[in-house]
């Protein structure tokens, strides 16, 4: 009976232990045990590893490095100058300072000592005096300063109070790196919390230390996981070229990235970068700038700021355009307004169907419309009815993948050529160098116009025409820069064939939606461009599971830098609201008279005229009193203006004690050349 109520009471005990070791609690209490043990272990490692950066001066090392490589201007220079002078005294006055406390140590410490025995010799000598006289008792006095001195070993780290020396330390040891290591060190997953804490503001803000987490999880980077692994972000400082900042509705920050990792290879990573962020890849865009060899360039946006409808089109409801001032297209990834230029550029954009390409061309379009002016053409080489509400207020819209289409874009083409020789012509009469509102609302031959060839793989690609619209693109766009002309070509497969490298040399504007790989990038936004950064792969096209990025598009010449622009989008009701308000206005000008029928100006008579009884006058005041004479024609004139006139009429330039003039003789002396070459001519004729 003895034997089985001990066995009853051992098995019992054992089921209480083990109950209190399988306890949630216990485990918990345990977990928790662990988990600050090991943070404490992680957070006194990177505190040694900060003691021995600050020791060692490796930030400014590395920042004096940095320098070193990539110094270019005589103010790099003198940041590494003072980064070494720095560098120097920080070192020499460590030296000087550590001197300095191990003799303030031992000056304090010896003192002390020295006090206290000098003390207790004094007392001795009293008690001494004390036992002589027979007032005291030396041996009592002995005993004491005996027992001080035991006190003072009893309550020092050796003594019997050593436990609680070793509690104290321990406790402020676990109080400064337990912290720390919970902010950088990690645990295994069984020493994890119970529950999963939520994502706090600063894992979604992209701080410093969400970057370099970031970077620290991306694969295939042996070179930066050396970098981390010798200390790169803890106890070896990063350098922040900018550090993270606010910049529109995202964060802008450049980082000069370790040796051995390009900043080539972290673009090739964009879509882990990003998840790493807490990021879609389209709010992402890591690039090198030109400027700045081995920087990280970086811009992250807020969540879902690139996602949603943008705000509508400012023109919707009311308003005009000017073709010389530009359309409003669309917003950058800052949110700001993107207007874009029509005089004096040219246009190619590609993307995926479904990307948004026609969006953007219909907001261009339909703003250029809104100028009395703009004379348009769409050719769409396929069929769609994407431009037919603009079809009353057009000049020519033809459509489908036929033969007649392609024969009468080809035709427009020529035409539009052979029109640069009476525009040349027209500029010339009016001594003008370039196309302006005023004479272009002067005379009809200088009227703008835009021509939009859509799907114009097809004008490119075709076996009859296709060198041949490439040879005379080129001529067009290279001549018609400065003559109000402006050409726009699309296309959903972005390739040499379908954007003839030679076309893509020299235009000035360049938009690319949701592509699918590097190749096509490059194609339309440049060599290079994808290992810039300058990238439009990340980007999806409209599917059945959702709109992705439609409208959205990396463009490159149409804002100062290559970045993103989402376009406003323009339903066909609200297209057709605003053309009926584009012809209202077309129908409301009054066209000008026909340079046939508008007297021409003459130049050389209006500068005799000017000149009057003097033989001679300083060529500012001959222009400052042609724009007197006539304010709309010479309003815009400059001394280059005035000069390529004279130049045209073989007019030497003069000078006059130091100042340039223009003289007399020699206007009348080239209007009597002018006159007799015409004279001769009619003759002839």
């Amino acid at each position: 009976m003895a034997a089985e109520r001990a066995r009853a009471a051992a098995g019992a005990v054992v089921r209480v232990v083990k109950t209190g070791a399988t306890h949630e609690v216990t485990r918990r209490a345990g977990r928790a045990v662990v988990r600050n043990v090991g943070y404490a272990v992680a957070g006194s490692r990177a505190l040694r590893a900060e003691r021995r950066a600050r020791r060692h001066h490796t930030d400014l090392e590395q920042a004096i490095t940095t320098l070193r490589l990539n110094a270019k201007n005589a103010d790099d220079f003198r940041v590494l100058r003072e980064l070494e002078q720095a560098l120097e005294q920080r070192r020499s006055g460590q030296a000087q300072r550590g001197r300095e406390r191990r003799l303030e140590v031992l000056r304090w410490s010896g003192g002390v000592m020295v006090l206290l025995a000098s003390g207790h010799v004094l007392l001795l000598g009293y008690a001494a005096a004390q036992a002589v006289v027979g007032a005291g008792s030396l041996t009592d006095r002995w005993h004491e300063i005996v027992g001080f001195w035991s006190t003072v070993v009893e309550v020092s780290p050796v003594g019997s109070y050593w436990w609680a020396w070793a509690a104290s330390g321990a406790a402020v040891w676990g109080a400064r790196a337990i912290p720390v290591g919970r902010s950088r060190g990690t645990l295994p997953v069984w020493a994890a919390a119970d529950e999963a804490r939520p994502a706090d503001g600063r894992d979604i803000i992209p701080d410093e230390s969400a970057v370099l987490s970031a970077l620290r999880h991306l694969s295939g980077l042996p070179a930066l996981k050396q970098a981390f692994k010798e200390g790169w972000g803890r106890n070896i400082t990063p350098t922040w070229v900018q550090p993270p900042h606010r910049d529109g509705k995202g964060w802008r920050m450049q980082l000069v990235m370790p040796k051995g990792v390009p900043v080539e290879e972290i673009v090739k990573r964009k879509t882990v970068f990003a998840h790493n962020l807490v990021r879609l890849p389209v709010e992402v865009w890591p690039s090198e700038p030109k400027d700045q060899p081995g920087v990280l360039d970086l811009w992250v946006a807020d969540q879902g700021a690139l996602s949603g409808p943008v705000e509508p089109w400012p023109l919707l409801e009311s308003g005009t355009v000017d073709f010389f001032a530009g359309v409003p297209l669309g917003v950058n990834i800052r949110g700001e307004r993107v207007t874009g230029q029509l005089s004096e550029k040219n246009y190619a954009i590609a993307g995926m169907m479904g990307s948004g390409k026609s969006t953007l061309i219909i907001t261009m379009l339909t703003g250029a419309l809104l100028d009395p002016l703009v004379d348009a053409d769409v050719f769409v080489l396929a069929t769609n009815a994407d431009y037919d509400p603009m079809r009353n207020r057009l000049r020519t819209l033809r459509t489908g993948a036929d033969r007649e289409t392609v024969t009468a874009c080809m035709d427009t083409l020529r035409e539009l050529y052979r029109d640069l020789e009476t525009r040349g012509k027209a500029l010339q009469q009016h001594g003008a160098r370039a196309v302006t509102r005023k004479l272009a609302e002067k005379d009809a031959r200088l009227r703008p116009r835009v021509v939009v060839i859509d799907e114009c793989q097809a004008l490119f690609m075709d076996n009859e025409y296709g060198e041949e619209a490439a040879d005379v693109t080129v001529k067009l766009i290279s001549a018609a820069r400065k003559y109000g002309i402006v050409l726009v070509f699309a296309t959903p497969e972005p390739s040499t064939a379908s954007l003839p490298r030679k076309v893509m040399a020299v235009v000035s504007c360049k938009a690319c939606f949701a592509i699918g790989d590097q190749q096509s990038n490059d194609a339309v936004l440049g060599t290079g461009s994808y290992k810039q950064g300058i990238s439009a792969v990340s980007l999806e096209p409209k599917t059945t599971e959702g709109p992705g990025d439609i409208g959205t598009a990396m463009v490159r010449g149409i804002m100062a830098k290559p970045s993103l622009l989402r376009s406003h989008y323009l339903t066909t009701d609200e297209v057709t609201a605003v053309m009926e308000r584009a012809a209202a206005l077309r129908a409301g000008h009054v066209s000008a008279p026909a340079e046939d029928d508008a007297p021409a100006v003459d130049t050389l008579a209006d500068i005799a005229r000017v000149l009057g009884s003097e033989p001679r006058l300083r060529s500012a005041v001959v222009l400052s009193r042609l724009i007197e004479h006539d304010p709309d024609h010479y309003g815009d004139w400059s001394f280059k203006d005035l000069r390529a006139v004279l130049d045209r009429h073989d007019v030497p330039p003069r000078k006059y004690q130091g100042d340039s003039v223009v003289r007399a003789d020699d206007i009348t002396d080239a209007i009597t050349r002018r006159d007799n070459d015409t004279a001769d001519d009619d003759t002839a004729e």
